[in-house]
This record gives C-alpha cells, sequence and structure tokens, in this order.
C-alpha cells in the first residue's frame, strides 16, 4: 500500500469516529465516505442507501447530487444489489451489469445507460444489524480486488458503527427529554392538587380527583388542566372557549359536594 493510500484511509476511518460529536453531520458524512470510497478502490463511482424505519430502502440524501445515479438508487427500490445485500446482510461483488439483465432487468439496463459494465454492494452492518448498504460502480472491466473489497467492507463497517452510535445517543437524548417532560408534567400535577385542596379545604386525593374527572370531561391532558390551575388562565376546549372563571365556578361547586361527603 503507497504512502497516499494508507494516508487517505486513515483520514476516512478518522472521519467515521467524528460522528460521536455533537454538531455531527450525517448528510456531510456519507456524502464524505462515498468521496474516499473513490479515491480508496478502484471504483468510478460511490453511493450509499439506507432502510428507513420500515425497512424500506432509500437513497442517501448526499447520494442526490448526480441525478444518474439517484435514477439508480431508485430503480433499486424493486430489486438491485443494494436490496439484495441489505436483505442476506451479504456482498454482492463483480456483478457484470451485463449477465445481470435477468435477475436486475430495469437496474442493471439503466446502469448500463449510464456507462457501468460492473457493480458491487457492501452491507452497512454492525454484527448482525444490517441498515443499509455501500454501492460501488465500475465503468471499466476488471474485478474488485480483494484487498479492495476488504477496504470497502472495513468503510461500510465503520459506517455503520457511526450512524448507529449516532442514533442511540439521539434516541438516548429523546428518551431523556421525554423522561424529563414526564417529570414536570408530575411536579405541576402535584402543585395543581396542593392548590385546589388548599383553595377548597378539601382532601389532596379529593383534589386529584378532581382534576381527573375535569380533565376527562373536557378532554383534556391532566397536566395541560394543572398548568392552566397553576396559572389561572383559560383553557380552550376542542369545540368551545370556557373562561377561567368557569372552570373556577366547577371546581367550586364540585368541591363543595366533595367536602360534604368528606365531612
Amino acid at each position: 500500500m503507497d504512502v497516499t493510500r494508507e494516508r487517505r484511509l486513515a483520514e476516512a476511518f478518522v472521519e467515521t469516529a467524528d460522528t460521536v460529536v455533537g454538531d455531527f453531520d450525517v448528510i456531510e458524512f456519507l456524502r464524505t465516505l462515498a468521496e474516499r470510497c473513490v479515491q480508496l478502490l478502484d471504483v468510478d463511482a460511490a453511493g450509499l442507501m439506507l432502510a428507513d424505519r420500515h425497512g424500506n430502502m432509500q437513497a442517501s440524501p448526499a447520494s442526490a447530487e448526480d441525478p444518474r445515479l439517484m435514477e439508480l438508487f431508485e430503480l433499486q427500490a424493486d430489486g438491485g444489489p443494494c436490496l439484495d445485500t441489505y436483505r442476506t446482510g451479504r456482498p454482492v461483488l463483480n456483478a457484470n451489469l451485463h449477465a445481470s439483465r435477468a435477475r436486475w432487468p430495469r437496474f442493471a439496463e439503466a446502469a448500463m445507460r449510464t456507462g457501468y459494465v460492473s457493480v458491487h454492494a457492501l452491507p452497512l452492518r454492525l454484527r448482525a444489524t444490517v441498515i443499509g448498504a455501500l454501492n460501488l460502480f465500475s465503468s471499466h472491466p476488471g474485478r474488485l480486488s480483494d484487498q479492495d473489497a476488504r477496504t470497502g467492507q472495513a468503510l461500510a463497517d465503520a459506517a455503520a458503527v457511526g450512524i448507529l452510535a449516532q442514533r442511540s445517543i439521539h434516541r438516548h437524548d429523546l428518551q431523556t427529554i421525554q423522561l424529563q417532560n414526564a417529570l414536570n408534567s408530575r411536579v405541576v400535577i402535584e402543585q395543581a392538587k396542593g392548590l385546589l385542596a388548599e383553595r377548597h379545604q378539601i382532601g389532596v386525593e379529593t383534589a386529584f380527583a378532581l382534576l381527573r374527572e375535569y380533565a376527562r370531561s373536557h378532554r383534556l391532558h391532566l397536566s395541560d388542566l394543572a398548568r392552566d390551575v397553576i396559572e389561572e388562565c383559560p383553557t380552550k376546549f376542542p369545540n368551545e372557549g370556557f373562561a377561567a372563571q368557569a372552570r373556577t365556578d366547577w371546581f367550586i361547586a364540585h368541591a363543595l359536594a366533595l367536602r360534604d361527603l368528606e365531612a
């Protein structure tokens, strides 16, 4: 391996490690990965397809800059090397497009019209999890060397690790936000319970029952109602608007009845 290629390969792996930083741009990352593949491997074009949450393969936005490549990726929604690789988790190497017309009729014909003669697809995977495929195109006859195949797969694997790490970070952030929102809602509800209990001289559990009943009868989220009670502002309902005073009158009337029962 020459020094220039070795340096570029090292840079490519450093770039995949950058996916753990906070300002990571997945589109730029995938674009750079495709560029590195063309620089490092004996191929003429590269792009990626990623599976969406329903398992359908979608062209990476980074591959949309070349309309010819974009057409080839869109055709693979029905059949092509990327789809085969995603489904099996195994690479497709040195697929001669002329010989593959029966296997992928629409894709093979379109790829040959574009000037390519062979195609390769490498799975983006982490152990048993496959999230997409790296597509490599060659416009000249010849096989992808074993070294290039290993390098390409190593880059694809590193990319998969980076993408999955980012997804895990985002999922954790979302779960943290959801948990914090739940905790905040609980605090607001507790405050509203205490406010109603003090205002209407009823027990805290009775105040909570009032909140739940009002929220259910008016189709409100309990946390939203509790926040309105604390802030004493109008709550808008789906079909009609009620002023804060109307809500207060409702609580007074029901609190009196429940207080009599508690006595």
